[in-house]
């Protein structure tokens, strides 16, 4: 982005631009540029106002952190500010970085670096060793109240013992996805036709914002802790504080190191520039920090970042290489996803064949074709993917990327929904790629989690004609299973221990086993809670789907196609045939007064100190109905902020009774 000629435009342009990114990506976890991209961006504004500091904003986006606060959670102040840090690409800046620092000290300085992890930053407060508030860095001196979610983190003690352990005391540490966690959760959003999440960083921040802390506890959140605050401070410098947040029983990434001087900091990039690969956390750079803490108070901090510290970020990891072929695979949904077939190139330690294209969209934006040279990049994404093309080295003679109309597994004619990218093969029973797929979801820990059992098992059986459908596992013997390759008799009695097993797990896993578009194991938790059995969520009507919390059109509209194939419905019969919970086992929670008996309410909005779940259990617990949409019959409207004015205009018009949150407390206080 070039600068204006006009300063007082290009700053207001700039302002507005960085203002804009930053958003983007504390709010909404998108990185619509590169870090590296974005760092220049606010170079340039730094030094604009620094020319002309007459035109420097109020709210300039160099005198602030990044992000803002969010609505949903209670907003807290930080005791000691959570600043960001000055950023390098070059060893020259480190170099110019040490020369500052001797040159107020006096002398050689000590320092420790770290890995600079792709994650979310939180604080951690602690009085009298029991965890007391978990907090988001926000814009830096404010952030959001997510204790409940923190507490879901496993790797973050909820109460910690130990010497020198100060009454009140606050750890910092950065939350992060775990790469196989991140790749399942992205395999899960491509077979159910979901755009994937860009990055793991991405999820964990989309992650912490869930409203629902039992959705946080399925990720498996991990979170290393890097610092520690207090005052006074017991120790004298990082280095010693790591060692003791460590023995208290906090998660610290053994790849620290304290080092004696510049050149052993550059020895230490140096050596992880490629070693980071090997972790099970994205990483993009290394923090430097003065070791000393009588040095860093003596250091000192500048508006918006320490003296004593600086990250050095590795640049993105690219590489150009040949377009060879597109191989379309075929998922457990029938999404049919184009996956490029590269020359392969060395990229991030390991040599790079494949790459997402993602769908026939991303395929027409790059106007990829074969034979192209691509660029490919692995930096905070870890699954490779192609991002631009060479198009000075396109052959002559180059024809475009025909997406197929057809199957590749089975020949159907595929099909595309309105709205979607993905193309659909529609022959679910008969096609061999989404049947051994459903097979496999059947099984996996999710879901049903059968013992003895793995795709290499569904592979045979299916492909001897034991097994097209989850009921078939029910009815295999004993001298079927021992004709399998590497099948004795005890494998075959471990796997029909754990298909006897498998018929005790609850409802909603087995709702989630079925494999129901857009049904994941959220979203059968809510439906097992208020439809008690399969055969009332197979009777239920439309509107009575999308009254229940979290379920939407396409939801609805997916679970009512499921049931109306009556090969679906069979399967459903031949699984409860077999002894599988297909009822809910809990009882009704007992009724807090019957004061809303007969009441129908919609809740739309956002509520300060409440969740839209929390109000929709208290209407059920007083005998009130919860429905998704306006109509004539309704009640009463329960309106927060940002509720859609189409909603408030529709209400209104029907003269129905709007309650704000406070109202609907009273009327069943």
């Amino acid at each position: 982005m070039a600068p204006d000629k006009d300063p007082a435009a290009a700053i207001q342009q700039l302002t507005e631009k960085i203002h804009h990114l930053n958003y983007q990506y504390y709010q909404n976890s998108i990185s619509e540029v590169s870090d590296f991209e974005f760092d220049q961006l606010l170079m340039q504004l730094h030094d604009l106002e620094q020319q002309h500091p007459e035109l420097k904003q109020p709210n300039s986006p160099t005198q602030r952190v990044g992000g803002t606060i969010t609505k949903n959670f209670p907003t807290v102040y930080h005791k000691y500010p959570m600043l960001s840090l000055s950023n390098t690409y070059s060893e020259e800046d480190l170099r110019e970085f040490d020369n500052r620092i001797q040159k107020a000290i006096g002398e050689t300085v000590e320092y420790v670096c770290e890995q600079k992890f792709d994650g979310v930053a939180i604080s951690l407060t602690y009085e009298q060793g029991n965890f007391v508030q978990g907090a988001t860095r926000g814009d830096g001196t404010r952030g959001d109240d997510i204790t409940a979610n923190v507490r879901t983190i496993r790797d973050v003690p909820l109460q910690v013992r130990g010497e020198q352990l100060p009454e009140l005391f606050e750890v910092r540490g950065e939350v992060f996805l775990p790469l196989p966690v991140f790749e399942q959760l992205n395999q899960e959003r491509e077979e159910a036709g979901e755009q994937l999440l860009a990055n793991p960083r991405n999820a964990a921040s989309g992650t912490l914002k869930q409203q629902d802390s039992s959705i946080v506890a399925s990720r498996k959140l991990g979170c290393f802790s890097y610092s520690f605050h207090c005052s006074p401070n017991p120790f004298d410098s990082h280095a010693e504080s790591l060692e003791a947040i460590k023995k208290w029983g906090f998660q610290v990434s053994p790849t620290w190191r304290t080092c004696r001087n510049i050149d052993e900091v550059l020895a230490y990039i140096q050596e992880w520039e490629t070693r980071r690969f090997e972790l099970p956390i994205a990483t993009d750079g290394v923090v430097i920090k003065v070791n000393s803490y009588a040095l860093q108070q003596e250091l000192g901090f500048t508006a918006k970042s320490p003296r004593w510290a600086i990250a050095y970020k590795y640049p993105a990891m690219s590489a150009t290489t040949k377009l060879e072929g597109i191989q379309y695979q075929v998922g457990r949904t029938g999404a049919v996803t184009p996956v490029a077939l590269l020359q392969p190139v060395l990229l991030a330690g390991t040599v790079v064949k494949r790459a997402s294209v993602h769908n026939a969209n991303e395929i027409q934006r790059l106007d990829l074709r074969l034979g192209d040279t691509v660029l490919v990049e692995k930096g905070g994404e870890i699954i490779p993917k192609i991002t631009g093309v060479d198009f000075e080295k396109r052959p002559a003679d180059s024809l475009p990327i025909i997406y197929p109309t057809e199957c590749p597994a089975c020949g159907t004619a595929l099909i595309r929904t309105e709205g979607e990218a993905h193309f659909y093969c529609p022959n679910d029973e008969g096609c061999a790629p989404q049947i051994q797929a459903k097979l496999e979801h059947f099984i996996s820990r999710k879901a049903m989690n059968i013992d003895g059992v793995g795709p290499e098992t569904i592979e045979q059986l299916y492909q001897k004609g034991l097994v097209r459908n989850a009921a078939d596992l029910y009815d295999l013997t004993t001298e079927q299973l021992l004709s399998l390759e590497r099948m004795g008799e005890k494998s075959v009695a471990n796997m029909l221990a754990g298909l006897q097993k498998s018929k005790e797990a609850p409802y909603d896993r087995v709702l989630f086993a079925l494999g129901i578009r857009y049904v994941g194991s959220t979203v059968a938790k809510k439906l097992a809670e208020h439809f008690t059995d399969i055969d009332a969520l197979r009777g239920a009507l439309p509107e009575e789907l999308v009254a229940v919390n979290e379920i939407g059109t396409r939801i609805a509209q997916s679970i009512q196609l499921y049931f109306q194939n009556p090969d679906h419905v069979q399967l459903v019969e031949r699984l409860k045939a077999a002894g599988l919970q297909l009822k809910s086992t809990s009882t009704a929670p007992a009724l807090e007064s019957d004061k809303l008996a007969g009441q129908t309410f919609v809740i739309s909005g956002v509520f300060e100190s409440v969740s839209r779940e929390e109000l929709q259990s208290l209407i059920v617990a007083h005998g009130g109905k919860v429905v998704s949409s306006i109509s004539a019959k309704l009640n009463y409207l329960v309106a927060g902020d940002k509720m859609g004015p189409a909603k408030l205009e529709k209400a209104n018009k029907l003269n129905i009774n709007i309650l704000s949150k406070e109202q609907f407390l009273d009327m069943i206080s």
